[in-house]
């Protein structure tokens, strides 16, 4: 199993969000009782999935529950095809044959971990286990599936495969509602949320700071436009080079693109590459390819960023918005997926919809100290009340009693902005 380096206990959130969240989670976990939780996805690190995980699991055997966190593997080829899937989910073109689909479906047979019968719920996460329900025709156990990307271009072909294994579930969980189907099994609404006491969020002193970025080789005499990401062609590294160079004209800065890869995403190395090749030798442009610890490297870089931009293709959520957020930074995202709900366009930064845009918002930002700050202060205010460990704790309690009902009733828990 893999573990969690996360030793905080639900009431170290206290101070952080309101009392009466606690004592809710609290109560909600006391009438769920002692549960055995299984959660199953497709890496032990990297990625915004298995982050969520290593400080989701600690929580919930604080309060009083079994959970196991179990990894399928496969080869190369089985990667590389749920990456297509992944790619294809978002609405991008992939080529797929049926030997793809054999494929995937025989590597999910022979690779799955064992789920024990004793558990009472089974979470599984995206699409590269989602197979492994058909292995449990007779379960008695409640089973979700958790998707943690946005379905609402997903091409026709690869949806149509997985559908039916996802009808099987019991429930299946969505970020924001315009990702969901029209699925014969209940949905829920469940956006993703930080820790704020992780190492990637906790406080760091200014010195720390400056420490940090000595280290990575990034002098803090400039203004610094930052994107944290992986090195992913949805998350469009280029477009953010190109929308640096616009801005560079106007203002002297440096561009960060920071990220790295996850085990599961055999494409990373070639973008990183290309992106290498498209910085060349610019001395304001930094390329940072960090390991998946390095929690409290992107912590300094999140910190030092003037701006923290998201200029993705597509995307689920993004995490990394919210982190950004948290630490009272202007943000400016694409337009699309989980970052028009998190960023409310002229509160607490700014959409975009091109490159231009991009670079045109970042100079607005630059050029106005004061509407850039009051920004950062409303995102952080807008993370606390709604996107922080507690919340996102408190809503699982509630898919884990909906789970539980036994009367076939179509049950959904309806978005809801939470202003504790």
């Amino acid at each position: 199993m893999p573990s969690s380096n996360n030793k905080h206990h639900l009431e170290d959130y206290a101070p952080i969000v309101t009392a009466g969240v606690i004592n809710e989670i609290e109560e909600l976990a006391r009438l769920l009782g002692p549960a055995k939780i299984v959660n199953v996805n497709s890496t032990k690190e990297g990625g915004g999935v298995a982050e969520i995980l290593g400080w989701f699991i600690p929580i919930l055997e604080d309060l009083g529950m079994t959970v196991e966190w179990k990894v399928i593997t496969g080869n190369t080829e089985f990667f590389t095809i749920t990456k297509k899937f992944h790619n294809a989910l978002h609405g991008q073109p992939e080529e797929f044959t049926q030997e793809m689909f054999d494929s995937y479906l025989d590597n999910v047979e022979k690779n799955a971990p064992e789920i024990p019968d004793d558990a009472d719920f089974v979470v599984i996460h995206d699409p590269q286990p989602v197979a492994m329900i058909a292995q449990y025709p007779n379960r008695s156990n409640r089973w979700a599936w958790r998707c943690h990307i946005d379905l609402s271009e997903a091409d026709l072909r690869v949806w149509g495969f997985l559908r039916p294994f996802v009808e099987r579930y019991d429930g299946a969980v969505f970020h924001l509602p315009q990702y969901t189907k029209n699925l014969m099994s209940p949905q829920f609404i469940l956006p993703p949320a930080i820790d704020p006491l992780a190492p990637k969020n906790e406080e760091l002193t200014d010195d720390e700071v400056t420490a940090i970025l000595y280290r990575l080789g990034v002098p803090r005499d400039k203004r610094i436009i930052l994107q944290v990401a992986r090195f992913d062609r949805l998350k469009d590294p280029f477009g953010a080079i190109r929308a640096f160079k616009l801005v560079r004209s106007w203002y002297d800065c440096r561009l960060i693109l920071a990220g790295g890869s996850a085990t599961d995403d055999p494409e990373s190395q070639a973008v990183l590459a290309e992106v290498q090749d498209m910085a060349g030798d610019d001395p304001d442009i930094h390329i940072l390819n960090l390991p998946p610890d390095s929690h409290r490297e992107i912590n300094a870089l999140q910190r030092a960023a003037t701006v923290v931009i998201q200029n993705s293709r597509r995307e689920g959520f993004g995490l990394t918005v919210t982190e950004a957020m948290w630490k009272a930074k202007p943000v400016v995202g694409t337009d699309i997926g989980g970052i028009r709900h998190q960023i409310i366009h002229g509160n607490s930064g700014f959409l975009i919809h091109s490159v231009e845009g991009l670079a045109y918002r970042i100079r607005q930002l630059f050029g106005n100290e004061d509407i850039a700050k009051r920004f950062g202060q409303q995102a952080r205010e807008y993370v606390r009340n709604n996107l922080l460990v507690p919340h996102h704790i408190r809503r699982w309690l509630l898919v884990f009693h909906s789970l539980r009902q036994t009367n076939g009733d179509l049950i959904t828990l309806p978005p809801q902005k939470v202003t504790e």
